[in-house]
């Protein structure tokens, strides 16, 4: 999967699309998604587990891609997959920023830190840790509860995350009934936390 890397001036694109951000700080704000092919984290709970390989989606050039996010009224992109950072994002990143377009990521940070970014939110898995050189420069840290111990390896990151690095907890969504309260009085108990809703899912938008 390393051969990924040399790719540079397109990537492998499984969708993109112009809708609200859905998570995080910067829930409810206009976004512009591209999620990249290719991952090798493996989450059991994956809801885009047709990401994973990315020689089933098409490679489409940085150029043209920017042309997408232009005939739109997007501000910002929003870099996500899959595992976004098994790519070279460099030209990415480098293209939209001199377009005047600011550049966010969503990675579990398990792959070598690339691109120059506005905004990274890291989503640390358990199925493959992130590399401890990327956890500095989270600007956020999203920590998906799949069950109780999630809490206690959550604090983990948060104790390695940068001062001002906002803290998140999100229900993963197929137990979020069942998850959300124990968030909730988490949240009440540890208050540096907030709590993180997929609003997406809820109003029915990409």
């Amino acid at each position: 999967m390393e051969i990924l890397k040399t790719i540079s001036t397109q990537l492998p694109v499984m969708e993109s699309f112009y809708t609200i951000q859905g998570e995080g700080f910067y829930q409810g704000r206009a976004a512009y998604f591209i999620r990249l092919g290719g991952c090798d984290v493996g989450c059991v709970w994956c809801d885009v587990k047709d990401s994973w390989d990315a020689t089933k989606h098409p490679l489409i050039a940085i150029d043209n891609l920017l042309k997408q996010i232009q005939n739109t009224p997007a501000e910002m992109v929003v870099i996500t997959g899959g595992e976004p950072l098994m790519h070279d994002l460099s030209l990415l990143t480098k293209t939209l920023q001199s377009a005047g377009l600011e550049t966010n990521i969503e990675t579990s940070g398990s792959s070598k830190l690339s691109g120059s970014w506005n905004w990274i939110c890291l989503s640390p898995k358990k199925f493959k840790a992130p590399l401890p050189e990327v956890v500095p420069f989270a600007n956020e840290l999203k920590v998906i509860v799949f069950n109780k111990t999630d809490f206690k390896w959550g604090e983990e990151f948060a104790a390695l995350v940068s001062p001002n690095c906002k803290l998140y907890l999100q229900p993963e969504w197929s137990k979020s009934q069942e998850i959300t309260p124990l968030i909730v009085e988490y949240i009440k108990d540890n208050p540096k936390w907030e709590l993180s809703l997929q609003l997406h899912k809820y109003i029915n938008v990409p």
